[in-house]
């Protein structure tokens, strides 16, 4: 055959009229002009941009596939002979893999033994003509072509615009991993932009690509001005609209919203990324640096001038101008983004308690201290196991009983049984073992939960595992807190703070709020902190205030054994600094749905009868209808417990009237009065010498022979009610501000007393001496006093029948 017929000009013709033009041969840097931002297309990439995607034609991205391959080796100048000769047409099927480098056979054999590297590749065509092979593309190397023929057109433009795009990539990636000059870098990260945006590839992968090559330049090269910073971002800025930025790429944003938060780039660039990150985003725990960046960001905005308005403008934003917001993601990832944020703020003391003992162990009893790293972060206050005493425990709000000695070496610790007060043969207790602390006092709440079950003969819950409010209850000895964060996590938390807030005030998001936030997803330490509990304290009030039962359900604990908000915000726990206000409108809330049965009312009685008669004796009319329901459905199986009920709804005019109505249904109640004034009583949690004085007034109580005070605030004034008391034998007034002169007045007129509980209270020598003259005690409490050696001497001297004494923790122990 005469490879020389039809002459040089026919193959001149080929390759200047029937191939499409391309611009792979173009060199990639320095082709721009300098005053073109836009980094505009060369002529040949628009009119191949014109011929091939004017029609909107799609194609996916080809990793892989199966085609005919046929490899010429030939000098260019003869091509036009060969591919028009009909005897060196021999094509061979191989599985080609598109790499990131290179394009290779899953067969390396016959034409596709070695790879084809994309650098080698001199230009890339189609091949459609008359004569030609039906739909080739042709990829010229040096010393030869190869021609790759797929079974129709649209899979012969698939496999040419997959192999354009991954030799265009590995171009700028080589390029742009050895930068010279920036001025020019930018303008080729313009340019790889464009022609990401260009392409008729759709693919992640056709934006992600880019992104990458750009984020490994940003951490290659970390000492860029900031406005080149701020180009590079502007320049990717069309990318990051329908994709979310990769991990170093986050990093690189998230540094530049802390050092530059005032930055114009943040408004206008950042916002709609973080935009469609709430919008889409469907699990941060697989893309943390995405929620660390949507965090920076809101941190960014708080930054300006009128920052907390510009942050409210932004979460509107993402709800929308109407009542419903249209996307479903946006509140659980702001949610997320919130409590990310909140717990940073404190992750200084959640590091330094990492070694410290469990919930269950503190509830039980930590016996291997010794094995842990000091020091420990928390104080906490453990008290060891105790033979429960045989006197009846009444199921009235805890009574906390004196801390017990720790015995030498028990093997299988068991909880603490609270008491409402020791008997006299029982020995007073030692103060609890302390473990040292530089932060935050914490103490175990004795809550009546297992003494309840123990009366009624059920178990006491020691293996259940302990809530939350058993060890973060703070003690009432002390005024605040020592969490002390510092300035930038004092904002951090304000910040996020509010938009909790925001997100509770729409109709809309509060249900499903209520329900994030009903396992109290806050670390204990933000629990503990007086600003942060104040602070969601307007979120827990928009959920009481919901008439939604999904909604006002979620302040009740998420599961059996485990506290809610409700139990957070009520008197004595950690959270309550309103005196119960608000746990009065979570239990109206409550008691106005499908709450007002027999088992809630038995779980307040339980857990918050005392909260409860101490707002009905401040007068709050929804505790005073929950005692009366408590009466009239035989919650209450205690007689002297009930007697103090009857006491508190007498002592005001809301609560005598609904007594007495109360009474006109069970004439019963009557009854039980007549037959005298309770023999025990506890005070609750809280109670004031007005709270005192305001129930010792209301009955009688000429029978009273225990009364427990403990935990309570009363002080020396309460002793004027107190000699009023005659049957009186024993006073607990552990942990209150009691002091020398109600002591004083003590031993002058309650001469028949026998127990007495000072523990922890401010007393001196100056009111203990006076105690001489109570000639009938024979079991003493001064443990942590300012006791002196020379009174202590001077006591036992002059009480012939004092027998249990604690002098633990004073001068004279």
């Amino acid at each position: 055959m005469d490879f020389n017929s039809g002459g040089g000009g026919g193959a001149n013709d080929l390759h200047n009229n029937q191939f499409y033009q391309c611009e792979e041969n173009k060199p990639l840097l320095g082709e721009m002009s300098e005053g073109n931002n836009n980094s505009k297309p060369s002529a040949g990439l628009g009119k191949r941009t014109l011929l091939h995607c004017s029609s909107g034609m799609r194609y996916k991205l080809l990793h892989e596939g199966d085609i005919q391959v046929c490899v010429v080796k030939h000098p260019r100048t003869f091509l036009s002979k060969i591919l028009t000769s009909k005897f060196l047409r021999r094509w061979e099927p191989h599985h080609l893999a598109l790499t990131d480098s290179s394009l290779s056979s899953a067969t390396p054999t016959g034409y596709m033994e070695t790879s084809l590297s994309y650098s080698s590749i001199e230009d890339l065509q189609l091949l459609s003509w008359d004569n030609a092979p039906k739909y080739c593309v042709q990829l010229s190397f040096p010393g030869g072509t190869v021609l790759l023929q797929a079974a129709n057109s649209y899979l012969r433009d698939q496999w040419f615009h997959s192999l354009q795009w991954k030799k265009k990539i590995y171009k700028y990636r080589k390029v742009l991993n050895n930068p010279s000059r920036w001025d020019v870098v930018l303008k080729e990260i313009r340019a790889l932009v464009d022609m990401a945006l260009s392409s008729p590839l759709q693919d992640e992968s056709i934006h992600q690509a880019p992104l990458h090559i750009i984020s490994t330049l940003l951490a290659e090269n970390s000492n860029l001005s900031t406005q080149d910073h701020e180009n590079i971002i502007v320049a990717i800025a069309p990318l990051l609209e329908n994709n979310h930025p990769p991990p170093d790429l986050c990093e690189f944003f998230c540094k530049h919203c802390r050092e530059r938060p005032r930055s114009m780039v943040v408004i206008e660039v950042f916002t709609p990324v973080v935009q469609r990150i709430l919008k889409h985003n469907m699990d941060f725990g697989k893309c943390p640096r995405l929620r660390l960046f949507t965090q920076e960001y809101i941190l960014a905005l708080n930054e300006l001038n009128a920052g907390m308005e510009v942050v409210k403008k932004f979460v509107h934003s993402m709800h929308g101008p109407t009542g419903q917001c249209p996307h479903p993601r946006v509140l659980p990832n702001l949610v997320a983004v919130c409590l990310a944020a909140i717990y940073s703020c404190y992750e200084e003391f959640i590091n330094s308690r990492d070694n410290s003992p469990s919930l269950k162990e503190i509830r039980n009893g930590c016996q291997q201290q010794n094995e842990r790293k000091p020091p420990m972060p928390l104080r906490l206050l453990r008290p060891e196991p105790l033979t429960p005493p045989p006197a009846t425990v009444l199921p009235i709000s805890g009574t906390p009983s004196p801390p017990q000695p720790p015995p030498p070496a028990p093997s299988n610790p068991t909880p603490s049984i609270p008491i409402s007060f020791p008997t006299p043969s029982l020995p007073l207790s030692p103060p609890p073992s302390v473990v040292n602390s530089s932060e935050i006092l914490v103490e175990l709440e004795r809550n009546n939960n297992s003494a309840n079950s123990r009366q009624k003969g059920g178990p006491s819950g020691g293996d259940s595992e302990p809530n939350l409010i058993d060890c973060l209850l703070v003690s009432p000895a002390l005024s605040t807190l020592s969490i002390q964060l510092p300035a930038q996590a004092d904002r951090v938390l304000g910040c996020f703070a509010l938009i909790l807030k925001m997100l509770s005030d729409y109709d809309d998001w509060r249900p499903a709020l209520a329900s994030l936030l009903q396992p109290i997803p806050f670390p204990k330490e933000a629990l503990a902190h007086a600003k942060f509990t104040k602070e969601l304290k307007y979120v827990i009030q928009r959920f009481a205030e919901d008439p939604r039962q999904e909604v006002h359900s979620c302040l009740l604990s998420v599961r059996s054994g485990k506290d809610g908000w409700f139990q957070l915000y009520s008197p004595g726990g950690v959270a309550c600094d309103d005196d119960g206000e608000l746990f009065a409108s979570m239990v109206h809330i409550l008691m106005g749905s499908c709450y007002k049965t027999k088992k809630f009312l038995l779980s307040l009685a339980e857990n918050k009868l005392g909260p409860c008669m101490l707002l009905a004796l401040r007068g709050n009319q929804t505790m005073v209808e929950i005692l009366c329901l408590m009466l009239e459905y035989n919650i209450i199986e205690n007689k002297d417990t009930q007697l103090q009920i009857i006491s508190t709804l007498e002592s005001t005019q809301v609560g005598l009237r609904m007594y007495e109505q109360l009474c006109d249904r069970q004439r019963e109640l009557k009854e039980l009065q007549r037959k005298g004034g309770p023999t025990r009583l506890t005070l609750p949690s809280k109670s004031t010498d007005a709270d005192l004085a305001r129930l010792l007034s209301s009955g009688s109580f000429g029978n009273l022979e225990n009364l427990s005070l403990a935990f309570t605030n009363v002080t020396s004034a309460c002793a004027e009610q107190l000699i009023k008391l005659p049957s009186l034998k024993q006073l607990n007034l552990w942990s209150t501000q009691f002091g020398d002169s109600g002591l004083r007045l003590l031993s002058e007129h309650l001469a028949c007393l026998q127990v007495l509980n000072l523990c922890e209270t401010p007393v001196t020598d100056a009111g203990l001496l006076a105690l001489s003259s109570m000639k009938s005690l024979c079991s003493l409490n001064m443990n942590s006093t300012k006791l002196t050696s020379d009174t202590y001497e001077d006591l036992k001297a002059k009480l012939p029948n004092l027998k249990d004494v604690d002098v633990r923790y004073t001068e004279a122990w």
